[in-house]
């Protein structure tokens, strides 16, 4: 993948397999917003939300959580606890050089510090607790495919 300065709703879609109309969701909800947001112009239009480079990352793997199950409302609980209760962004704990790790054991989102404390980010974020036997694996941005076949419409 070529790395661009900002990539368009569409791009985005077409790299995460989500839809634009989910990117769109997503913004107006709180979940993610864009690098760059649309805005009226002159004419009574809007401009297109943009995205940096670091929001594709992002956006590739929180679409991979949404795939596995998890539902809008813990997506932007994760955002929010990482933003405001450790002061990083989603990107910063995706790989092995970064203080937290992102892990799940596909039901529950946990962050594991480099010291090896564990917080479950959906329960309780600001305690540690014992992980030992839990069966986590390593959140990943990769790059995802959009579902096919016929689904009831769902939010988000």
């Amino acid at each position: 993948m070529r790395l661009k300065t900002s990539y368009t709703s569409r791009e985005v879609a077409a790299l995460t397999g989500l839809t634009a109309r989910q990117l769109q969701w997503w913004d107006q909800h709180g979940i993610f917003q864009s690098a760059i947001a649309a805005r009226r112009t002159a004419s009574g239009g809007f401009t297109e939300r943009r995205y940096s480079p670091m929001d594709v990352l992002e956006l590739l793997a929180l679409a991979n959580l949404r795939r596995q199950g998890f539902a809008p409302a813990q997506l932007k609980q994760l955002m929010s606890v990482l933003n405001q209760y450790f002061r990083r962004r989603l990107s910063e704990t995706l790989d092995d050089n970064g203080e937290l790790r992102l892990l799940t054991d596909g039901k529950a989102l946990f962050l594991q510090t480099r010291q090896g404390h564990v917080f479950d980010v959906l329960i309780d974020p600001f305690q540690p607790l014992i992980a030992d036997g839990l069966p986590l694996r390593r959140v990943h941005a990769r790059k995802g495919r959009r579902e096919t076949g016929h689904r009831v419409k769902a939010k988000g």
